[in-house]
């Protein structure tokens, strides 16, 4: 790619293992394990993001003069929008009806992975304003032919400084667990009405009452047995909703191995027979749902796998709070309450730009009204808990 200022060069990489690793990390930083050189390249390594599941890489990397890394991207050339959790499947249609082409575009994001955190990834020390990586993103979306370059689930400050840089700016929601501070699932339970508490306490009851035992794994403690448990339950889950598993049974144990004790996996075992399982992943201060599967049909189950026992390892870990994935009005009776998502979009047809920044001027509005009415279903007494800051 041509220089972006006549100080920097942004070039792209066909696979992140093109990029040294300390570097990438010391921009990625250590909050955030999906934007890890690790977890990236689990995925490619396992054959996971690559041309299997048309995530083909095209991580962006910004250096000085001098070749010093001071900004980097995780960025994939896309022929379709599955695995990305922000639909623009409408978007895509329009410029196809138009006679245009849409795809390939490019995504900086991380795959299968509807997980908020930061996407501009710019060492603390390099100088690199999110601005300018933004600026070069579209730049390189231009100069390729493509029809725009789309970072989903970024951070608010980032989706801030892309929005300044042109990019149009669109609002999601999940449903996150905030701590406020609980010495037990009981204090936490403690701050709910009477109604909810009780339904909270039933649904463990009889979840904990099916015969079943329970393991929380961290790191060295999973097994090459407990994966391949794990992967069963995965595959199991992913072909009778949707078909077509993005994940290898490669990428799991790759994964461990990668990330260490920063991967937490409960399971559920009948006798020494693991039948359900739960995948987490630990940041500096949250826990990160990622993906459950079962092989049998146990009451309350996935409840309390994904949601209860992901709240008492967040409480007896101090971590600040629980991220239970894309979705789910259902969660916020068990305490996970809405939060927005952030994603932003450069499109480089201008009639199709038009088009987009109209519906996102509706669709923001209506999104933080949604958030504003589900809010008021919270489970939690008044004053017993506040939303994230």
């Amino acid at each position: 790619m041509p220089d972006v200022t006549p100080a920097l060069t942004l070039t792209l990489h066909r696979a992140i293992a093109e990029i040294d690793a300390a570097a990438w990390n010391a921009c990625a930083g250590t909050d955030n394990p999906f934007v890890s050189h690790a977890f990236l390249s689990a995925l490619e390594d396992s054959g996971s993001a690559g041309p299997r599941t048309g995530w083909l890489p095209q991580h962006a990397a910004l250096r000085d003069a001098a070749g010093a890394l001071l900004a980097v991207a995780p960025m994939y050339a896309k022929s379709h929008s599955y695995g990305e959790y922000v639909f623009d499947h409408g978007w895509a249609n329009a410029m196809e009806r138009a006679g245009g082409s849409y795809y390939p575009k490019l995504q900086v994001a991380v795959p299968f992975s509807p997980v908020p955190g930061p996407r501009l990834l710019r060492h603390p020390h390099g100088g690199v304003a999110p601005k300018a990586l933004a600026q070069a993103l579209a730049q390189a979306a231009r100069e390729l032919g493509l029809s725009g370059a789309h970072a989903t689930f970024c951070t608010e400050p980032e989706w801030r400084a892309l929005g300044e840089a042109g990019w149009l700016q669109r609002l999601g929601m999940q449903f996150h667990w905030d701590n406020q501070g609980y010495g037990s699932f009981d204090d936490f339970l403690g701050a709910m009405s009477s109604r909810k508490r009780k339904t909270i306490r039933r649904e463990r009851r009889d979840a904990q009452g099916a015969g079943l035992t329970f393991l929380t794994l961290r790191g060295a403690e999973i097994t090459a047995a407990h994966w391949r448990a794990f992967y069963r339950f995965y595959r199991s889950t992913v072909d009778r909703k949707w078909g077509g598993a993005y994940l290898t049974k490669e990428f799991f144990p790759l994964l461990s191995e990668r990330l260490g004790d920063g991967v937490v996996l409960m399971l559920a075992a009948r006798g020494d027979t693991p039948v359900a399982g739960a995948l987490n992943l630990a940041g500096s201060d949250t826990l990160y749902g990622r993906n459950w599967g079962t092989i049998g049909d146990f009451p309350f189950l996935h409840f309390e796998l994904c949601y209860y026992r992901a709240i008492d390892f967040a409480i007896a870990n101090g971590l600040r709070r629980v991220e239970a994935g894309a979705q789910g009005e259902h969660k916020i009776q068990r305490g996970y309450l809405p939060q927005p998502t952030y994603s932003a979009h450069y499109l480089t047809h201008s009639g199709l730009r038009r088009a987009v920044a109209q519906f996102l001027d509706q669709e923001r509005p209506a999104i933080e009204a949604e958030m504003a009415a589900l809010a008021e279903l919270s489970p939690f007494r008044r004053g017993a808990a506040t939303a994230e800051e």
